[in-house]
């Protein structure tokens, strides 16, 4: 955390001409703030010449702009907070990554300070306060002691749902279990299904019910009212006796496992693959694996579906703060130690990428205006954390984020083959977010690059998990852009000429998928005498802390 800032701190001190010409354009802003601060204080009204950031509702109450001292609290706290992150993006002497670094560790701290985050500097707190005669401040406290207790600061309350009642409740029975995954397939909604099944092949970072949350929001629910036959990935919880479980697992025993389990219940030659963030990471190299181990007419995956997905690691996103050889080589050691890296360490990484909307926002309305967070069945699934095994997190780290060799032909051998996403034929559909800070979709458009065979592609609006969670509504929420990509063809490229479409993505993904899926039959129960129902839907795994 220290040694971006200090390198920065040098860095600029090794450029005099660069830091005085900065030095310059900081004292001309602070005059200007100065001329804001004397009409202020005189009463007179005058434009902000700092506005916050558009997604910064930290100062969204009136009372920041229309009293003048809070609005100077403003001013001046954002004043010197934008120049020090400019400063610090525009490091002279040090690559884009270090700046980076450097700035994200940086903002963490001027997050923490932000005069918004304490009683006495946010006049909105003693406002609630006052009118509530203290028991807003009452609330908080008995919030911030829960949060407390929790060692979280908690963004939904833990006891507003329970997977397998109002989450995940979608029927099925699990049909297969090993000591990796368990394998759910789903009770069918309609008389006929299409006779070649969909397997969806989910993250085992965090749980794989974010695709079967409440039944209007549900993934698998909407396939399911599509006639389409659906089998589900259902990770283990890792403890300190999979230490040594490694990628070579997940794939043979967790990605080819759920497609022949789904050929054999079904009858089926080939399925349709879905792969969702590191769990389409897995399909991607599953799919070169299966090119490579069976003949083209054998390969048991007609086509296949990446969500938010990345396979060139180049600029994986904001996530790139916590990618080098030192932190990957602390995070080893840690991980050796315990056997596994524990999922409240990963989940907070991924909140400090979003600081302000998901930590400190919760913390200032739940501790000072002491309103209890509301029911979020997205946000309960981000809290319910699961662990990764050592051998397998670092490997991925290692080879995938810090050095990208999934993207080098034959760089990697996976399951005792040679990976090469060239080799890949089947044709693909590809849905990005373009709020995705996690997998950014200009890096995940890179698959078209790689992979050979027809290519969809979606640019969804929103981010990385309602970018996908994303059923149709009417009227339209959301909208997203389509067209077919090739190999040839730059981000860019493909941007200019993709159609602009209201609604869900989701539609123009059955278009594409249904016809390919096969004759109508009859459907199949959820469980049969050769794959006898194991458990009912959700399974036994998606409950372990």
């Amino acid at each position: 955390m220290a040694a971006p800032i200090v390198h920065a701190q040098l860095a600029w001190f090794a450029h005099p001409q660069e830091l005085a010409e900065r030095i310059a354009s900081l004292s001309s802003d602070l005059w200007r703030l100065q001329e804001h601060s004397w009409r202020r204080a005189v009463g007179l009204a005058n434009p902000d010449p700092i506005s916050p950031n558009a997604d910064d509702e930290r100062f969204a109450d009136p009372v920041w702009t229309d009293v003048a001292s809070w609005d100077l609290v403003k001013e001046w706290y954002l004043a010197v907070t934008h120049h020090m992150q400019d400063m610090l993006y525009n490091t002279p002497g040090m690559s884009g990554k270090e700046s980076r670094r450097a700035a994200f560790w940086w903002r963490q701290w001027i997050n923490a300070v932000a005069p918004t985050n304490f009683y006495w500097t946010n006049p909105v707190a003693m406002r609630k306060a006052m009118q509530t005669r203290g028991a807003s401040l009452l609330r908080g406290h008995g919030i911030f002691l829960g949060d407390l207790q929790a060692g979280d600061v908690r963004m939904t309350d833990p006891h507003d749902f329970e997977v397998g009642r109002n989450l995940a409740a979608t029927p099925g029975a699990v049909i297969f279990r090993n000591d990796l995954l368990e394998i759910i397939h789903y009770a069918p909604t309609r008389a006929k299904v299409h006779a070649e099944p969909v397997v969806i092949v989910t993250p085992w970072i965090n749980k794989f019910y974010i695709l079967d949350l409440v039944p209007r929001k549900s993934m698998v629910r909407f396939l399911l009212d599509q006639g389409l036959d659906v089998f589900i990935t259902s990770w283990k919880n890792p403890d300190a006796g999979m230490r040594d479980v490694g990628f070579d697992r997940y794939l043979q025993d967790g990605v080819h496992a759920i497609v022949e389990t789904a050929r054999r219940f079904t009858g089926a030659a080939r399925v349709h693959a879905v792969g969702y963030c590191i769990g389409g990471t897995a399909l991607s190299m599953y799919m070169a694996w299966a090119n490579r181990r069976f003949q083209p007419e054998d390969v048991p995956v007609a086509d296949w579906t990446l969500l938010t997905t990345l396979v060139d690691f180049r600029k994986p996103g904001d996530i790139e703060v916590f990618i080098d050889e030192g932190s990957i080589r602390y995070l080893t050691a840690s991980m050796e130690r315990k056997g596994f890296l524990d999922g409240k360490e990963m989940a907070s990484a991924f909140r400090l990428l979003r600081s302000n909307s998901l930590i400190w926002h919760y913390a200032v309305h739940g501790w000072l205006y002491g309103e209890a967070p509301p029911p979020f069945d997205v946000l309960y699934w981000n809290m319910d954390t699961t662990r990764m095994p050592c051998a397998m997190h670092s490997w991925y780290l290692r080879e995938l984020y810090l050095h990208n060799r999934l993207i080098e032909p034959d760089a990697l051998a996976i399951a005792g083959e040679p990976i090469d996403l060239a080799r890949i034929t089947q044709p693909l559909y590809a849905v990005a977010a373009e709020d995705d800070h996690i997998a950014p979709w200009h890096e995940a458009y890179r698959v078209n690059n790689f992979v050979t065979g027809p290519k969809r592609y979606v640019l969804s609006s929103s981010g990385h998990i309602l970018g996908i969670v994303n059923p149709p509504v009417t009227p339209p929420k959301r909208k997203y852009r389509v067209a077919d990509a090739h190999r040839s063809d730059a981000a860019e490229a493909w941007y200019a000429k993709a159609a602009e479409e209201a609604g869900s993505w989701w539609t123009d993904w059955m278009n594409w998928l249904t016809p390919r899926c096969g004759e109508l039959v009859d459907a199949r129960a959820a469980a049969s005498d050769a794959y006898p129902r194991l458990a009912d839907a959700p399974g036994i795994y998606v409950l372990e802390r």
